[in-house]
């Protein structure tokens, strides 16, 4: 007799059941439309935490489990490291994630996503955060998420 719980944790489609899980929690899947969806395509926790209606800690959890699985990883803007009033540490996509998201096809949503980032009323803060400097995307990641 066989044991059917390591089987079904082998099968060729357990890969796509573990990435449309990983997608289709519903923390996971707003902050990444909010990645897809910022001009930049990088954010800070205070812009998830504005955007998405759960606390600090349950998006940071969340976006844990997004840097393990590969999909998003955490960018360091150094020269904003000491100023209190911008933002240091940004999210977004690794060549992975793209990868990913395109054969899920979440890249065709970019255009949506962006038009309501760009419509969704924000208080000051979150614009300063909008507007912060922030480092350089891969080449590959930025190309990618390009409407152009």
């Amino acid at each position: 007799m066989s044991d059917s719980s390591s089987a079904s944790n082998t099968g060729p489609f357990e890969e796509q059941r573990r990435i449309f899980d990983l997608l289709s929690q519903e923390t996971r899947h707003l902050i990444i439309q909010f990645v897809l969806g910022h001009p930049e395509h990088l954010v800070s926790l205070d812009e998830l935490d504005y955007m998405i209606p759960k606390s600090k800690a349950a998006i940071g959890d969340q976006l844990d489990n997004l840097i393990e699985a590969g999909i998003l990883d955490l960018y360091r803007y150094e020269p904003s490291e000491d100023k209190r009033d911008l933002p240091s540490k940004f999210y977004g996509l690794t060549e992975r994630g793209v990868e990913i998201l395109y054969e899920y096809k979440y890249l065709r949503g970019v255009p949506v996503a962006r038009g309501l980032y760009e419509n969704t009323r924000k208080s000051e803060q979150i614009e300063r955060h909008e507007n912060a400097p922030r480092p350089e995307l891969p080449d590959a990641v930025r190309e990618a998420l390009s409407m152009e």
